[in-house]
């Protein structure tokens, strides 16, 4: 059987999910990394970056929506490549809609994207880390998760029963050895979508004004790595200069 550690990453984006996967590839574990299908190209070029670099990494097209696609994925996991000690759900679901043009169909895609996706993920992760009494579920989470901004109704009220699910996790598995967590993002991260809306980013990154993916990684593995006697459930990352 297959002994490797694994840190299953859902949702392993351009950004914070690609910095996730790198820092714990550093910290040992095999990296297993998903996206949607389609997106499988990125995935790979992700997992072959990292395993040019010594560490192990796995590539997964895997709608995290879908029930059956996750109980599948978290089996061959564990069959494949080792038990999973660390779960991170980074979907991120960031949409803005005024509620009038906010459709059933718009908040019910969030909803799944950013809720009913940690849910499974949550629930896959506490099946097979509980009877080994260890392992590590951590959740991003954004402004929203505790603050609704206008134009924000679908994203805020999914990000909002995210981070319920897992104080409601925490404080079931917690006693069982399990260590959930949950990350607000409070801030512009730089990445794709910045760059995409920020003519020119770079005096943003030298002054330390936006979030940086692998400063964000490294707090995770941080969270990762407590010792169960000062465990952290909730914290909360924003550049210095952020209004809260």
């Amino acid at each position: 059987m297959p002994s490797t550690p694994a840190c299953l990453i859902i949702g392993a984006g351009d950004g914070v999910g690609a910095a996730l996967a790198r820092a714990f590839a550093r910290e040992g574990l095999a990296v297993c990394v998903t996206r949607r299908p389609r997106h499988m190209d990125k995935l790979e070029a992700l997992a072959e970056s990292i395993r040019a670099t010594g560490g192990v990494a796995h590539a997964y097209g895997v709608d995290a929506r879908n029930e059956d696609e996750m109980i599948a994925l978290v089996d061959r996991i564990e069959t494949e490549v080792g038990p999973i000690e660390v779960v991170v759900f980074n979907i991120g679901a960031n949409v803005r809609f005024p509620v009038l043009e906010t459709t059933a169909q718009v908040y019910s895609k969030v909803w799944e994207m950013a809720a009913l996706a940690g849910f499974f993920s949550g629930r896959e992760a506490a099946r097979v880390m509980v009877p080994r009494g260890r392992g590590t579920i951590l959740f991003t989470g954004a402004t929203a998760s505790t603050r609704g901004a206008a134009g924000f109704s679908a994203f805020a009220g999914a990000k909002a029963a995210l981070r319920q699910l897992a104080q409601s996790l925490a404080r079931e598995i917690g006693p069982d050895g399990i260590h959930v967590a949950h990350v607000v993002i409070d801030g512009m991260i730089d990445g794709t979508f910045a760059r995409s809306i920020v003519s020119d980013i770079q005096p943003l990154l030298d002054g330390d004004d936006i979030l940086k993916p692998d400063e964000i990684a490294k707090n995770y593995v941080w969270l990762h790595n407590q010792q169960r006697s000062a465990w952290t459930f909730e914290m909360d990352l924003r550049p210095f200069k952020e209004t809260w």
